[in-house]
């Protein structure tokens, strides 16, 4: 087998496990008395997402997807603009 491919190989399996491993859950419940605000993730800081490619914490790929949402404190969503306690299609 050609060492270069092995190398290579080993090199893109240890940069992708941390990745693969810590990114493939929902964000765990706050302990404060949260609900789920959708619409104003930063792209890669989502807790979760509705549908989509991006269903599990911090795998959005974009701003402001109106699928993904992050847990806020009770009675704050609605107080944010573009914010909604409901996804969008």
């Amino acid at each position: 087998m050609n060492r270069r491919i092995v190398i290579a190989s080993a090199l893109a399996a240890a940069v992708a496990a941390p990745t693969l491993a810590s990114a493939q859950t929902p964000a765990p419940t706050p302990s404060f008395k949260a609900e789920k605000c959708y619409g104003i993730a930063k792209a890669g800081k989502n807790d979760c997402a509705s549908t989509g490619n991006n269903s599990c914490g911090g795998t959005s790929k974009v701003n402001a997807d109106p699928r993904a949402w992050v847990y806020v404190p009770a009675g704050y969503c609605d107080r944010i603009v573009g914010a909604s306690a409901t996804p969008k299609a």
